[in-house]
This record gives structure tokens, sequence and C-alpha cells, in this order.
């Protein structure tokens, strides 16, 4: 069998190797765009929570990372001049440059085929049984498809409202290090972590208002890649320089742009009389960096088709079909976990100016996990922000009484009684009715099932909270919708806000008022 690999990235690297290891007599060649020491950005990074499966298929990476990575077990974050920081987080990270000159040895060293400098159609791979598509979230095999072939692979796409943008620098994070500033134009923060003994990563984020403020809108992105954007460089070197002790940011193909989530149903395309396309990596999904997936991903699915051609021998339909079955569980799991994250990277700002640094760093930490399992990573970080919050309430999140002129309640967990549709009518105990037209008692507000349905929602918040209302109880809707209906109540309109859940859950409701993300948390009362 012929296989064609286009795209030299690691997952394309990867399944080149882990399949000539399988079966030495499948020809693979490597076809990549750039220069076999050309890579855009600086470096990855992995949990090593996530690498088992990796490492066990090939231990070129386990490798990599012992030899020329960094490892750390602790985040930071920055906020206020005060530093927060958190264990359990073990992590390493690697210079991409480096990475990919390890990985393309050991595709060489079991006999792949690389060729550089080569741009790959899919009129250029005539001859080849497969051709695996791992050439990026630009994938021009995928455009290809689409465009000349009519293929549709089922994509959807999601573009953030947060600006970010990728530089390295000379000075040296510890580890995973977030930094936030509020400048003139707005609040900056950076990603920092080590890649090597002399250079860190150091991607900044910040929203589109600030951006423009600073005028950071002014590079002209027309350009080829690779030319940086040096106004947007020295901006934020001059912002961050106390941060960083007035070292160098580094820049290369580095630009402002605006992270696109992409979701795709079929990873693979079968083509009458030509040979059929697997997707792996960025080519098919993507998954927002601050869960520092990506390229794992990709590595992932390299093995999981790479094990799927093996198991499944001359039968590219029933192995392509395997392959998917087995990746995109995986895949789609990261994906719903890296949402609430970036929905957290897009209202950053907010917080920067809400919390104190303490509950900044709680709320940032417990955005997609809860306040037991980021214990069981770092007991004293917890035990240090419950105490925070009993040395300014008096009593623990859940047991702090609820106060206000009209209306209390003895601690924050209460019980909501609901319609036969499920639709919030009162708080028990004490009494509070829960209308749905604006007024000075309780109100409701359902949340959408989905962020397209957002703007409308808030909208409606805007209405009710103009009736001054004791408290909004949100319900319905997607865990993260209510959660962003909610902190717009409480932090845009000063108006408290009840977070409905459908089920008794006291870690989910201990970490929602413990992070400031609601004043209660209420459970809709037994039948």
């Amino acid at each position: 069998m012929r296989v064609a690999v286009v795209g030299g990235g690691p997952g394309g690297l990867f399944f080149a190797t882990l399949v000539r290891r399988a079966d030495p007599s499948v020809e693979v060649t490597v076809f990549e765009r750039n220069r076999a020491d050309d890579t855009f950005g600086f470096g990855v990074v992995f949990s090593d929570r996530t690498l088992a499966g990796i490492h066990d298929a090939d231990p070129v990476l386990r490798e990599a990372l012992a030899e020329h990575g960094r490892h750390w077990d602790t985040i930071e974050v920055r906020l206020k001049g005060e530093r927060v920081r958190c264990g359990g987080n073990g992590m390493a990270a690697v210079a991409r440059r480096t990475l990919l000159a390890v990985m393309q040895e050991r595709a060489r060293e079991v006999g792949a085929q690389l060729r550089f400098a080569a741009e790959a159609t899919l009129a250029d791979l005539d001859g080849y049984d497969l051709v695996v598509a791992a050439d990026g979230t630009g994938s021009r095999i995928r455009e290809q498809l689409g465009a000349d072939l009519g293929v549709d692979l089922g994509v959807e796409l999601e573009t953030a409202t947060a600006k970010f943008i990728w530089f390295g620098t000379d000075y040296m994070f510890d580890g995973l290090t977030f930094v936030h500033e509020r400048g003139a134009d707005g609040v900056f923060a950076v990603h920092g972590y080590p890649i090597s003994d002399t250079v860190s990563t150091f991607i900044v984020e910040t929203d589109e208002e600030s951006w423009r403020r600073a005028g950071l809108d002014e590079f002209d992105v027309s350009q080829p890649p690779g030319v940086s954007d040096p106004a947007s460089k020295d901006y934020l070197e001059k912002l961050f320089a106390e941060q960083i002790d007035g070292r160098s940011l580094l820049v290369n193909n580095s630009r402002w742009g605006n992270f696109r989530t992409r979701r795709t149903r079929r990873w693979h395309a079968l083509r009458p009389g030509a040979a059929p396309v697997a997707f792996l990596g960025d080519a098919v999904h993507t998954a927002h960096f601050s869960v520092g997936s990506g390229t794992k991903m990709a590595m992932e699915d390299a093995v999981a088709l790479a094990a799927a051609l093996v198991e499944q021998p001359g039968d590219l339909p029933a192995a392509l079909g395997a392959y998917e079955r087995a990746a995109q569980q995986s895949v789609r799991k990261i994906q719903d976990s890296a949402r609430p994250s970036l929905a957290w990277w897009e209202h950053f700002g907010r917080y920067h100016d809400e919390f104190e640094p303490w509950q900044f760093a709680y709320h940032f930490l417990s955005r997609s996990i809860t306040d037991a399992r980021l214990a069981r990573r770092d007991p004293g970080f917890v035990e240090a922000s419950h105490r925070a919050w009993v040395e300014r309430h008096g009593a623990e999140p859940l047991a702090t009484p609820f106060e206000t002129a009209r209306w209390s309640a003895p601690e924050r967990f209460v019980t909501v009684e609901t319609s036969a549709d499920g639709v919030p009518q009162a708080v028990r105990d004490p009494a509070l009715p829960l209308l749905s037209e604006p007024g000075p008692g309780g109100v409701r507000l359902a949340a959408p099932d989905s962020e397209a349905g957002m703007p409308a929602a808030l909208r409606r918040l805007a209405e009710l909270a103009a009736g001054e209302p004791v408290l909004v109880a949100v319900h319905g809707g997607t865990p993260l919708t209510r959660m962003l209906i909610c902190e717009e109540a409480r932090m845009r309109h000063r108006v408290a806000a009840l977070h409905v859940e459908p089920d008794l859950d006291h870690d989910r409701a201990l970490t929602a008022v413990l992070s400031g993300r609601a004043d209660l948390v209420g459970v809709e009362a037994e039948r």
C-alpha cells in the first residue's frame, strides 16, 4: 500500500512513524509545504495526565520532552501585584522546532520518505492508495474536496470574540503562568510557559475594544504568512515590561487573530476511482489553546488511524470508519471542556475588575472543573480559597446567609418550586415568587440551549434588570449559558443571580458560589 501524508507537523509525522513501524511494507511519503526547519509559533505544551496513549504508541515524544523539554507542576496567576499558585498540574513543553526535528529523524529511521517545500494537491497524488490530510486548520486538501469535488464533511465553525497573538520571550517563566495587566486601553493577559532553557512562549489575549483602542488593528493582515506585527510587539513589551523584567518579545509570524473552533462530522471521504482521504488534527477539529490539547489531539488521531489500518488490512472503508469511531469521542470531550475555557478568555477583563486575586485565580482554575477535582490537585490552594471566603463572609460559601433589604435566605443553597414543565415558580423557605416580567420581586429567565441564543437572552436580562428585582433565577439551557447569564446579571446589572440546577450537586453548587459565578444555587423541589 502507498500512503501520502500531506502535512509534516507532529500529527502527520507521528502517523508516518507508526504506520511504518507496524508494517514496513507500506510505502509512506510525507509532503510538507514548508522547509524542514521552518515552523510558525514557538512551543507546544502537554498535560502529564493525557500522554499515556501517545507514549505507549512510540517513545519519540517522551524522549523529546525528557531531553529537550521543560516540566512543571504549578500554575501561577499574576494579578494586581499578587501571585497565586496552584500545584498538581503536571505539564511539559518543548520548542516546536525541536519537536519537529526529533520527529522528522524518527520518521526517517523507520523508512518514511519526507519531502519538504513540496505543495501537494489531490491531483498530485494519483497512484497512492490513501491520502492522509494532516495539513492544519487551513487544510487545502479539505478545501479542495469541498470546492472542487463537492464533498460535505459536515464542518461547523465558531469564531471567538477575543483577539490573540503569539510571541516568544527571552524571559524565563517557571512554569505555566497567566499574567493580567490593565493598561490605558484595557485589560491584556498572557499565557506564558518555558519551552527551553532560553525561551518561553508568550501568548497575549484581549477583547476587541481594547485591541482597537490601542491601535493594534492597523497591521496589514493581507501580507503573506511569516511577516510579524512590530507595533504590537512594541506595545506589549512596554505594557508587560515589569512582568518580564524588561526582556524582549520574540516574533515568528506574530499577528493578531480570533481563535476558530472547528467541529467536523466526517473525518474521511471515499472517492470513487481515487484514493480515499482521511483527516487528522487541526484539519478537522480544534480546541482552544488554553487547554493545551491541539498537538496532543493530532498525535492521538495518528495513533487511532494507524491502529485502524493495521486492524483492518485491505479494507480501507472499514478502517476509516473504525478510525472515526475510535477517535471522535475523545476529541468531542476535549472540545466540550475547552468551550468554558475559551468563554473565560472572552470575558477575563470583567473578571479582572470584579474579583480579588484569590477569587480571580479560583474562578479561572475552576472554569472547567469543580471544587472537589481542584482540591485533589492542590488541597492547599482550595483550602486557602475557602479561608479567604470565610474571612470575608464569616461562614463557608453555601452556609453563608444571603441578605438584601427586601428578601434574605439563611444559606446559599435553596429549593425552587417549579411548574409541571420545569419552569421555576418560587423560591421556598423563605418564599419568593419568581415572575417572568420585570418587577421588584424575584424574576426568572430561561437560558438558551446554545450560545447562538445568548444575544436575545442578554437583551431580555437587561429588560428584567431594569425593574430592579431582588434576584434573577436562571434556568434551562446549558451549564455554560446559565453561568454566562448569571455573571452578566451579577457583574454588569448588579442583580443577584440564582443559578437553578436540574439536580442536587453539592460540589457544583459550592464551586458556583465560591467562584463568584452565582450568588445562590437552587435545586428543583421533589414532586
